[in-house]
């Protein structure tokens, strides 16, 4: 999804855009998934951002002003039991202080119409069970449960 154009959304108290996500981003990203319990230096973020580039994953931004103050991970899936890549958001994240002013609704607009451009005609979101303000944001914009989804740690990545 590189190369997707910027978008300027407007907010209830200012204006902010949305892009693909830049090395340069890596310390605000870093602080981003620090306080969401996803701890990753910098410097990991860099090698995280370039290996998404490489598979043609995108990392969307939201920037107010010359600050990150959120995100979206947009992954396009082929699948083999339906016509049309499958495309998912990994995560959402913006700064606890931000929310409530459409930049959560403009991440997954911005997500959405990428993985459309990619030839998605099914968009999901993953989400911890345990976030349940979350899920009545999804649902908000139109998402509904219609799976459960399983993991098991076969190495420790830590």
């Amino acid at each position: 999804m590189a190369g997707y154009p910027n978008a300027e959304i407007i907010m209830g108290t200012g204006s902010a855009v949305i892009r693909e996500a830049r090395p340069e981003d890596a310390p605000a990203l870093s602080r981003l998934l620090d306080d969401f319990g996803f701890p990753a230096s910098a410097e990991s973020i860099v090698d995280r951002l370039r290996a998404l580039a490489q598979s043609n994953e995108s990392v969307l931004v939201a920037q107010e002003g010359n600050e990150v103050i959120g995100f979206a991970t947009v992954h396009v899936m082929p699948v083999l039991h339906r016509p049309t890549p499958v495309g998912r958001i990994s995560a959402i994240m913006v700064a606890e202080d931000r929310r409530g002013r459409g930049v959560g609704c403009a991440l997954m607009a911005a997500a959405e119409r990428a993985a459309s451009s990619r030839g998605c005609a099914l968009m999901e979101v993953t989400s911890n069970r345990a976030l349940t303000a979350a899920h009545a944001f999804y649902e908000h914009l139109g998402y509904e449960i219609s799976s459960f989804r399983f993991r098991k740690v076969i190495e420790d990545y830590r």
